[in-house]
């Protein structure tokens, strides 16, 4: 082998099998950087002069295939040109393993991403590891973009359109069997046969997958363009053509070209170098590594936690039970007595049903969750989480309770909203050992958890309580203790501004309207409707004291006359079967100064919260809001996309916002933090 290739191995069995593995050095995660491409050009140049019998491509990691394209790469590329150079390289190369004179398997185990998988859909052959953390997926469209080295055009051409748009669409990782079942691997092998299977599959040559009859019929002309129109309604129910535009390039491509395959892989060359260029596909890619950052925080194997105490079945105290059961560990559920564990149960065996795919595997997570009225558990927990409503004396009594009968070392969490540690903590003999670990509702959806330190929270318990966070699967943000924390601080001036909008007699749908024509996921109003009014109002008067934020008397009047939102079935919407009732002829006003009276309290309240360090950068901000409110992802976060903005532009029209609506919005002393 040239001494350039540093990142594939090769060797030829016995059988004239070789066997490339490709392990990049310094990393340890495989991705398809120019350099891996150019060695592997350079490999199959060597292998067309002297083809062996067969080809096997796997991965030299000890998880994981390949993790797709190298990101960092997309954001030096300065023009569509250099892009399309750059995209037409790797279609080139996959075409080459294509056409080679010898059969070619690649062997996946762990996950396969993108080009990975693009590099596994130009072999003959995919065996896969039947396993748990193998996940195989095409999920460009998350980073603005789609596959652009032949996917489009080799998954739709081996898969029924169906199957094979719906993951490139949504982005979602299938597991081997389900792969399988849709033709996007050959076989779903145990580790014991995979080695075997892949051999046996080279050497033998049994019939290559092809399209089933029914996608045949789905992609005939007229067919095709009736099914891209449908796919394209449904896609514009999620996420708007403006700001997503890469879901629709996928139909477009697929629709126009399909039957072509030179021209069809062409035109999504052209388009993905098109979409590449845009500042959404930059602020995705930020998004990309925001995640990773806070995916990398801590040390998962610090801390090895087995038993979760959850005390408080509500809302929020079930469903954080449920998803620690659903994550594998055992899990007591305490609360005052049997009736409030009833509802909890129901939700659990709602989530497990969901996720789980066997009733093997959902008895065994109801296995895991076990009432516990008496509070046995806490004895014998590794991480107590409090998760009671928000009141100091109730939380205060249950800590001083709890205390004696905690084992040394295990975490005390409470998951409050927005009282401060510090109050909470003065009853405790160890006030070190409390921490917040607040989760947003619904857990199961919600990706971001906050954890709250003190100045006397220990760092031994902050790091176990963000170890604690990545063995659940979720993403930890460390943040000071302060009202509200980061993401309600932020949320409520946002709601409280929409709230007064609509006393002030602008209507629902227009306030939601300008917000989701930002980029917000929903709009405030029925956001403040599906969190429930009464816990926006007893959010909104502890941060009340702190930041002077006046209550709307419009939010009082609904809770007052108990009209709290979705629960139950009338807020400031009206409800039909968990829908909001929407008038069509709502008048929708001046959607700039609504948005802009939005947005502004929002990116005002971000620039105060960087400027009183309750996180410690802007990025972890952005991360933060992305993750824990939906912030449009597309504009990057709220620090990016003031930057974008102009800063200077932004504090101008606040101050002119202030002279018109009054002092709320007199620009944050945080914003000269912004630039630097």
């Amino acid at each position: 082998m040239s001494e350039t290739i540093v990142d594939w191995q090769s060797h030829c069995d016995d059988d004239g099998i070789l066997w490339l593995i490709l392990d990049k050095h310094n990393t340890d995660t495989n991705v398809l950087s120019v350099s891996v491409l150019e060695q592997l050009d350079s490999l199959l140049d060597e292998i067309n002069n002297n083809p062996p019998r067969a080809i096997i491509f796997r991965s030299g990691k000890a998880k994981g295939f390949i993790a797709g394209a190298d990101v960092n790469e997309f954001l030096e590329v300065t023009s569509t040109q250099e892009a399309l150079i750059m995209i037409k390289r790797g279609q080139t190369l996959f075409s080459r393993i294509e056409s080679l004179p010898c059969p070619t398997v690649a062997l996946i185990e762990g996950f396969c991403m993108g080009g990975g998988t693009e590099l596994a859909l130009a072999c003959d052959y995919r065996v896969a590891l039947d396993d748990a953390g193998t996940r195989i997926g095409l999920p460009e469209v998350k980073l603005g973009i789609h596959p652009a080295y032949g996917g489009v055009v080799r998954a739709t051409s081996m898969m029924n359109p169906l199957k094979s748009l719906e993951i490139m669409l949504s982005g979602r990782a299938l597991t081997a069997s389900a792969a399988r079942a849709i033709g996007l691997v050959d076989s779903a092998q145990p580790k014991r046969q995979i080695e075997r299977a892949a051999r046996n599959i080279a050497l033998t040559q049994p019939g290559r997958q092809s399209m089933p009859f029914i996608g045949k019929v789905l992609s005939l002309p007229g067919i095709r363009n009736l099914l891209a129109g449908y796919m394209k309604k449904q896609v514009a129910k999620k996420v708007p053509r403006q700001h997503y535009p890469a879901p629709y390039a996928i139909l477009d491509v697929w629709a126009n070209f399909y039957g072509d395959n030179k021209r069809m892989m062409e035109e999504e060359a052209n388009s993905v170098a098109r979409l590449i260029q845009g500042s959404k596909v930059r602020s995705l890619i930020r998004v990309f590594f925001l995640q990773t950052r806070l995916k990398g925080l801590g040390d998962k194997k610090s801390f090895n936690p087995s038993h979760v105490h959850i005390i408080g079945a509500g809302t929020m105290g079930g469903d954080i039970a449920a998803w620690c059961a659903l994550r594998g560990f055992n899990v007591t559920l305490q609360d005052r007595e049997a009736k409030y564990l009833s509802n909890a149960f129901k939700r659990a065996h709602q989530l497990f049903g969901k996720r789980l795919k066997t009733n093997q595997e959902r008895n065994a997570a109801l296995d895991r969750l076990i009432p516990d009225i008496d509070g046995d558990g806490v004895a014998r927990a590794d991480v107590v989480i409090e998760a009671i409503f928000e009141d100091i004396d109730a939380k205060q009594a249950i800590y001083k309770d709890i205390e004696p009968r905690m084992k040394p070392g295990a975490v005390l969490a409470t998951n409050t909203s927005s009282i401060p540690l510090e109050t909470l903590a003065t009853v405790l003999k160890e006030p070190d050992r409390l921490v917040g670990i607040h989760f947003f509702n619904p857990v199961a959806m919600m990706p971001l958890v906050e954890i709250v330190q003190t100045a006397s929270s220990s760092e031994e318990t902050v790091q176990h309580a963000i170890a604690f966070t990545q063995h659940i699967g979720k993403l930890p943000l460390p943040v000071k203790s302060s009202p509200g924390f980061l993401v309600n601080r932020i949320l409520m001036p946002y709601l409280v501004e929409a709230f007064t909008l609509y006393d002030e007699g602008v209507a629902p749908e227009a306030i939601d309207k300008a917000a989701t024509d930002f980029g917000m996921p929903m709009g405030p109003v029925e956001l403040a409707d599906t969190v429930g009014l009464d816990i926006c109002q007893s959010v909104a008067q502890n941060l009340s004291a702190a930041y002077g934020i006046e209550v709307p008397e419009g939010l009082n009047r609904f809770v007052n006359s108990k009209q709290l939102g979705k629960k139950s079935g009338r807020g400031f919407y009206n409800y039909d079967k968990g829908k909001p009732v929407r008038d069509k002829d709502a008048d929708l006003g001046d959607q700039k100064m609504i948005q802009n009276r939005l947005v502004f309290r929002f990116l005002n309240e971000a620039a105060a919260c960087l400027n009183e360090g309750i996180v410690t950068d802007k990025d972890l901000l952005d991360a933060g809001i992305i993750f824990g409110t939906g912030f449009a992802p597309f504009r990057g976060g709220p620090m990016h996309h003031s930057l974008q903005e102009g800063v200077e532009s932004l504090v101008a029209a606040m101050s002119d916002y202030e002279a018109k609506f009054g002092q709320r919005f007199h620009p944050a002393e945080g914003w000269s933090l912004v630039t630097e």
